[in-house]
């Protein structure tokens, strides 16, 4: 896991300032994959003391749109936070409980960046996401 002086040279390697609440949302995210906002909020908190949940909003939307995290939002979900940028991965989703975990693409490079039809766009991201039910709830339900 990136450490403090990680996350400030992310900060200034996207030419951003480095701030506390950055650091403090940056970090968080790191610790808690696939995060909402207000478990992001929460874990800032417990760094930080209070902070509006404006300014985790803020930062989110800076550090997402400047490519140090990454906004995903599976149907009927809220928006989760990720730190695993720059490469085009994929999401398993329990139907049950709403956990979430990486999935790399199933075969050769980006097989599914090439779609069957492109409209004449340049696509240069996919968002594949499966479903189903994680190993605990599978656990419970067969129980």
């Amino acid at each position: 896991m990136p450490t403090t002086p990680d996350h400030e040279r992310m900060l200034r390697g996207a030419s951003l300032r480095v701030t506390r609440p950055r650091l403090a949302v940056l970090s968080a995210v790191h610790r808690h994959p696939h995060a909402d906002t207000a478990s992001i909020i929460g874990a800032v908190r417990e760094d930080l003391g209070d902070v509006s949940h404006q300014a985790v909003y803020d930062v989110l939307r800076v550090l997402t749109t400047s490519g140090l995290l990454r906004c995903i939002q599976p149907s009927g979900s809220l928006a989760r936070y990720e730190s695993r940028v720059g490469d085009n991965h994929h999401h398993v989703v329990c139907r049950s409980c709403g956990s979430i975990a990486d999935v790399d693409c199933a075969v050769g490079t980006t097989p599914c960046l090439t779609a069957s039809d492109d409209h004449g766009f340049t696509i240069d991201e996919a968002e594949v996401v499966y479903w189903g039910l994680c190993p605990d709830c599978s656990t419970t339900k067969s129980s």
